[in-house]
């Protein structure tokens, strides 16, 4: 038996063997009836001579297809046969209507699914009070689970595989480029029936999601309690911070502050290693009743009292650890996703899925990708410059250094007054979303249509978007907004979930066929929404000019793509290490996640920084929350780096962004020479990075 300790799996042996194979993990595909082939034989030869010889080569893929899904609760070898004669389209017309009937029903099926989960998720997803268990077992809950499961019931799904093609990933990249746009929705079509996954293993994914959801939605840190060496408070009253996002971004907020930001850096970064390596407190998790020193891990009752309690301490008041719980949550997901390995016999794992069927771009293409990225010489000269711009070494909380877009006279206080005053209610934003689009370049009448078609919400956690599914149907804006108001947190936030929303509306209303709604990965909407919240200080009306903004800007984005892509590597290679160790312990789990963290910094970022052993890149929630879903970020920024530059190229930012999302799921390459022309690489970052090095640096 395989053992599943990290200590008889060196870490290092383990990240060295997959940085250098990116291999998968094989799984049988199920085989078709054995009765199968003879009815196959005998069908082709009927159909062939019903429909003629051209409709021979549809028949056999058809017959293929449907028999790969065909299983004994579906019938004999007389069913299937009657299906077939019946249910094959073997004319233009009846092709047509086959097409035309799934196509619009599919969408309102959909579209009712998305509004389901919106309503049953409302109290886990807004700040609407406490949650109570009933909440959580509504946001548990997957409206669409047996969707799939009833579509091979009735047979719908095997109408789809008897008639359309199931392509494959390098089938779409190496003929894609030719296909019309009906030949991409039919493809688009049959992908939905391309695995056969019970209602059971959809719903568990779906419950342990959610609660690995609402865990990190509900990890806050009360940062007005917590103590220095000395005994102080360095952060101010009711400054309550979710993880990992809102601390991470009070580490950029505090390079303003020359006097004091470098403490309370370190402080922050204390706490983050604690919560990473889960020796934070059970006690001090959004708790405002004690306070905590993170360097001595000390905690007593707090003589203080800044933030409302909204129900009774649950825990002893001592220093005893969350007992692992980050990696619990990790390990459900973990394992509720690897019960669908058997039933996807073209992507058999979790990872091959987020990768060939979700980013349609191969993991190994990837992680080359990022690669590059952090072996370049240009990662180590950005950072010889920031540390000369900070007159001191860097130290791991520098991996979000913030200061090449400089916020002027501004402190993150009085940004924070500024949007507030602005920004006192989500409606408030809502109500302005059309100025801001203006300023953005679109046209008012589209302004206005945008408005009409994106609620806003107040978001208990940090905030996301959530897309219609239907034409007409709102996209929805959320974000954080306390009782004084939106603050500058916030504002960026909303910025970067509108640039979704912007995506999600225009490549639905607008694209030719709703089969092909969306963008051809997640990383394409985040680049859309990272290049929105770029103008954040412009739509303040803040922004200086400056000669050297753009090379700032470059740098900017390059250094963030430098530190995302790192917590990328790590999130793939935690995963790789669950399928190798398939029955580990959330603490052989936590042992590996630090290993990993540790080994990917030294490989990568101790080049650029005097420190190693460091295990900052395992502070992500998403690591825990989302499903391998952190490559999309740096594969994000470098296509929001290109579609930046065809944005100032091209004329208006509105008329460019609505051209580009129009163009809807086809192929990540495909889609970026439509849009930019050139496909997603590297290569342009890490160019204008040199060059805006060498301009800054001057």
């Amino acid at each position: 038996m395989k053992t599943h300790s990290l200590l008889r799996i060196p870490s290092r042996s383990f990240l060295a063997f997959w940085l250098a194979s990116g291999l998968g993990h094989a799984a049988t595909a199920p085989n078709p009836p054995d009765w199968f082939q003879e009815s196959s034989v005998k069908l082709e030869r009927e159909l062939t001579a019903r429909h003629g010889e051209d409709q021979r080569g549809r028949a056999q893929r058809g017959l293929r297809q449907a028999g790969q899904f065909w299983r004994a609760e579906d019938g004999g070898a007389a069913v299937f046969e009657a299906f077939a004669r019946e249910n094959f389209a073997g004319d233009a017309m009846t092709l047509d209507a086959l097409f035309g009937r799934f196509q619009r029903r599919l969408e309102v099926l959909d579209g009712h699914m998305a509004e389901l989960r919106y309503e049953f998720k409302l109290h886990t997803d807004l700040d609407r009070g406490p949650v109570l268990p009933f909440d959580e077992a509504f946001s548990a809950y997957e409206p669409a689970a047996h969707v799939a499961e009833d579509f091979f019931g009735n047979k719908l799904a095997f109408a789809v595989l008897l008639n359309f093609p199931l392509t494959t990933l390098e089938e779409r990249l190496r003929e894609g480029e030719k296909w019309s746009r009906r030949q991409w929705a039919e493809a688009r079509l049959a992908q939905r029936f391309a695995k056969r996954v019970p209602a059971a293993v959809t719903q568990g994914i779906a419950a342990a999601q959610a609660d690995a959801e609402l865990y990190i939605n509900e990890y806050k840190i009360c940062m007005h309690h917590l103590l220095d060496a000395k005994g102080a408070r360095p952060f101010p009253p009711k400054l309550r911070l979710i993880t990992h996002w809102n601390l991470r971004d009070e580490i950029k907020a505090q390079y303003a502050d020359a006097a004091s930001g470098l403490a309370r850096q370190r402080l922050i970064q204390r706490v983050m290693e604690r919560i990473i390596d889960q020796s934070i407190p059970q006690a001090v998790i959004n708790n405002p009743r004690v306070d905590w020193d993170p360097f001595s891990n000390e905690v007593k009752l707090s003589p203080v009292a800044d933030l409302e309690v909204a129900a009774p301490m649950n825990v002893p008041l001592d220093a005893r650890p969350e007992p692992d719980t980050r990696y619990a949550k990790l390990l459900a997901i973990f394992r509720a996703c690897r019960a669908e390995d058997p039933f996807s016999p073209r992507t058999p794992t979790l990872i091959a899925r987020r990768f060939e069927d979700d980013r349609q771009m191969s993991e190994a293409r990837v992680k080359e990708m990022l690669e590059d990225l952090l072996r370049s010489s240009q990662f180590v000269e950005t950072g010889k410059l920031i540390a000369k711009r900070l007159g001191r070494p860097l130290e791991p909380f520098d991996i979000w250094y913030h200061g090449f877009v400089p916020r002027g006279a501004y402190t993150e206080a009085q940004l924070d007054e500024i949007v507030r005053k602005r920004y006192p209610t989500a409606a408030a934003y809502r109500d302005d979303m059309p100025n801001l689009l203006a300023k953005l370049g679109f046209t008012r009448e589209r302004a206005e249509f945008l408005r009409a078609n994106i609620d806003v919400e107040g978001s208990r956690g940090t905030g996301h978007a959530m897309g219609g599914a239907m034409r007409g149907q709102k996209a929805r804006l959320r974000t954080r907004v306390e009782k004084g108001g939106m603050d500058f947190k916030g504002f960026n936030i909303a910025l970067h979930e509108m640039g979704h929303n912007l995506e999600q509306t225009f490549s639905l209303d607008f694209v030719d066929h709703t089969l092909l709604q969306g963008v051809p990965n997640n990383a394409f909407t985040e680049a859309m929404a990272m290049v929105v919240q770029g103008h954040d200080l412009e739509l303040l009306g803040l922004a200086a000019p400056d000669p050297n903004s753009d090379a700032r800007r470059t740098l900017h984005e390059f250094w963030a793509t430098c530190e995302i892509a790192g917590v990328a590597l790590l999130d793939m290679a935690v995963w790789h290490w669950m399928y190798d160790h398939p029955e580990a312990t959330p603490a052989e789990l936590k042992a590996a996640t630090l290993a990993l963290a540790r080994d990917l910094w030294n490989h990568y970022y101790a080049r650029v920084f005097p420190q190693r052993d460091v295990t900052l890149l395992a502070i992500y929630s998403h690591l825990i929350r989302d499903v391998l879903y952190l490559p999309d970020y740096p594969i994000g920024h470098l296509i929001g780096f290109q579609i930046e530059r065809r944005f100032r190229q091209g004329g208006r930012f509105g008329a460019e962004f609505e051209r580009m999302a129009r163009q809807g799921n086809v192929t990540p390459d495909l889609w970026m020479q439509g849009a930019a022309g050139a496909p997603v690489g590297a290569e342009a970052m890490l160019d204008a990075a040199k060059r805006a090095g060498a301009a800054v640096g001057k």
